[in-house]
């Protein structure tokens, strides 16, 4: 719904027939719901079409990995196996792939747990996380503890502060 305001009179003021400015913010505040409300559904039925196809595929290549698995089992068994038919024991050639099997693991995890070390904390979300509880509190009309911004110059400030953190 589109709204439209006609000029004013020469005198400065609003004409008769025109819609009073709380009646204005009341239908755009309507609009704007219901526009919300409406991106919300289609959101939902794009994200619920998309999110079967995904669990679909998530689950293929969930089954790929447990045969990709199967088959590096197979083939160390083969690997252990050629080296017995080289000459050595059968124990030794099983020791011989589970050390490197072993050796394989031990690497990984060591660059898995370098990879975790570089990990930074999410700084900013934890500073204003600290203000969250006082930001939730109501205070009553006139009772402000907290700084308000204010505009002034078309420049948004807090007072007694130059400006946010961010």
């Amino acid at each position: 719904m589109a709204h439209s305001v006609s000029p004013a009179r020469p005198d400065g003021t609003a004409g008769a027939d025109e819609p009073s400015v709380g009646n204005l913010v009341q239908s755009a505040m309507a609009d704007v719901s219901t526009l919300v409300r409406a991106e919300i559904e289609l959101a939902k039925a794009e994200i619920g079409r998309s999110a079967k196809k995904a669990g679909i595929g998530v689950g293929l290549f969930g089954a790929a990995g447990v045969f990709a698995a199967l088959a590096g089992i197979y083939l160390f068994v083969t690997i252990a196996e050629a080296l017995t038919a080289l000459g050595l024991p059968r124990w030794v050639s099983y020791g011989i792939v589970t050390v490197f099997l072993l050796i394989l693991a031990g690497i990984a995890a060591l660059i898995g747990l370098r990879m975790i070390k570089k990990i930074e904390k999410p700084e900013r979300t934890l500073e204003t996380l600290k203000d969250l509880p006082e930001l939730a509190h109501r205070e009553a009309p006139g009772e402000r503890h907290r700084a308000v911004p204010e505009v002034v110059n078309g420049q948004v400030r807090l007072r007694g502060n130059d400006s946010y953190k961010v």
